[in-house]
């Protein structure tokens, strides 16, 4: 197994423990085991190749540093650990966001440094998308967890030249769209920066060329696999319930995400992260 070492100058606001922490609580892509150290450690299938990856992410100051092990292109897993880590994208306009929106200036504030951490890849994203139609989170969490524990990687979530020849027993028409989004990803069709490369409507219309993704779907494909920074989430009903309950009744999503440009992705996930963080609070209480 090889060994791979890269180093990326974070522009912007970053903080590895706010973003580590908002991941471990994003169900899908929790990360395996016990936390350990000051790091964030994951295992991941690389796009293109899919040979299996280890990652380990520390921060020192404004730079990254990534520490790779595996068979296959480390320098391309390292550049996908950036991107679903969101280190590639040029923060530094992000404070000005909430300095043209108070909502979002308190977001930032209670979630300091956060980079919205998405899926492994649109592959993943897409996958998870099939699981979770129609069914709980919890159910499809544990889908995915036996997927992974019968056909994954050592960890990994299993790639798509694996996943395209199971003969799965999954509710309803989950195995033949999971066939249909293993073929797609070996196509190119669910490729990350090509998806990032153009502009996020035209994405989410490509994604929904995939047999059993609609328009939710493929727009989660975009903004949480491919981690596009500045694609508005058109179809999610808790965000816009907390435009309503943050900007006042009558607020609608087109209207106040023209000040958030062109992090929207960052803000809306930010709005998301707090809404759950208080959901959970009241819920335990």
């Amino acid at each position: 197994m090889a060994r791979h070492v890269a180093e990326f100058d974070v522009l912007g606001p970053w903080s590895l423990e706010t973003s580590r922490a908002f991941w471990e609580g994003f169900t899908p892509a929790a990360l395996a085991g016990e936390p350990s150290g000051p790091g964030l450690r994951t295992v991941f299938c690389a796009e293109g190749d899919w040979c299996r990856a280890e990652a380990e992410v520390t921060q020192a100051a404004d730079a990254a540093r990534v520490v790779l092990a595996g068979d296959g292109d480390l320098d391309a897993a390292a550049v996908q650990v950036s991107r679903f880590l969101a280190l590639d994208v040029d923060g530094r306009g992000w404070p000005e966001v909430g300095r043209r929106d108070p909502v979002i200036a308190d977001a930032q504030a209670r979630l300091p440094g956060l980079r919205p951490c998405g899926f492994h890849s649109a592959y993943e994203a897409a996958a998870w998308s099939v699981l979770a139609q129609r069914l709980r989170i919890v159910q499809a969490a544990r889908l995915r967890a036996e997927l992974i524990a019968h056909h994954g990687q050592d960890g990994a979530f299993p790639p798509p030249n694996i996943l395209a020849r199971l003969d799965l027993d999954l509710p309803g028409r989950k195995s033949e769209y999971l066939r249909a989004v293993a073929e797609a990803a070996l196509d190119g069709l669910l490729d990350g920066a090509a998806l990032r490369a153009v502009d996020p409507a035209d994405a989410v219309q490509r994604v929904q060329q995939v047999k059993g993704l609609g328009p939710f779907a493929a727009e989660l494909v975009v903004v949480r696999g491919a981690n596009a920074p500045d694609a508005l989430p058109r179809h999610e009903y808790r965000l816009e319930a907390e435009i309503a309950e943050r900007y006042g009744t009558g607020r609608t999503l087109a209207e106040v995400s023209r000040a958030w440009r062109p992090y929207r992705t960052w803000a809306a996930v930010h709005l998301r992260a707090l809404r759950e963080q208080r959901t959970s609070e009241i819920a335990g209480r």
